[in-house]
């Protein structure tokens, strides 16, 4: 099964990949890797999905928006590569949570990133992680995530 059909069959269509909003690239491939800058999250409408976790968001929610910032890591992935196919193992993600003073749940909200790439690229998508709770985001977005992914 193509990876294009197993976003089907999970009932995702990809969003056009964000452009830079400063002065950066979206993503540079070297030597068999991509590096993806990171991605911020905007909900189904397209609007950014803003908070802070712990404060006026809870994990379940934090987890939606992880979950929104890997689709824009995966349309990402298709702009550089052509085909999601050619992804041979995502890496690492370095998670970022906007979190209120005592916000210790950083990992579970993670989860809403991590556990999208194991159902998109089955044991390809397992990864290195890290999981960080920050003060502020730009934008003032819940969660944003980068990635690293080994290419073919």
């Amino acid at each position: 099964m193509t990876i294009d059909a197993r976003l089907a069959e999970l009932g995702i269509a990809l969003p056009e990949a964000a452009a830079p909003a400063a002065n950066y690239v979206p993503f540079v491939e070297a030597v068999g890797l991509l590096h993806i800058s990171g991605q911020i999250p905007f909900d189904a409408g397209g609007q950014l999905i803003r908070g802070r976790l712990g404060e006026d968001m809870g994990v379940a929610e934090g987890q939606e928006a992880a979950r929104r910032c890997a689709i824009g890591l995966l349309a990402q992935m298709k702009a550089a590569l052509g085909s999601l196919d050619r992804v041979a193992q995502i890496v690492k993600l370095s998670v970022f949570v906007n979190s209120a003073p005592g916000f210790t749940d950083q990992p579970e909200v993670a989860n809403g990133a991590s556990d999208l790439m194991v159902a998109v690229f089955g044991e390809r998508g397992r990864h290195a992680r890290s999981a960080v709770g920050v003060a502020v985001l730009p934008r003032g977005v819940a969660v944003e995530i980068d990635a690293v992914v080994a290419v073919s």
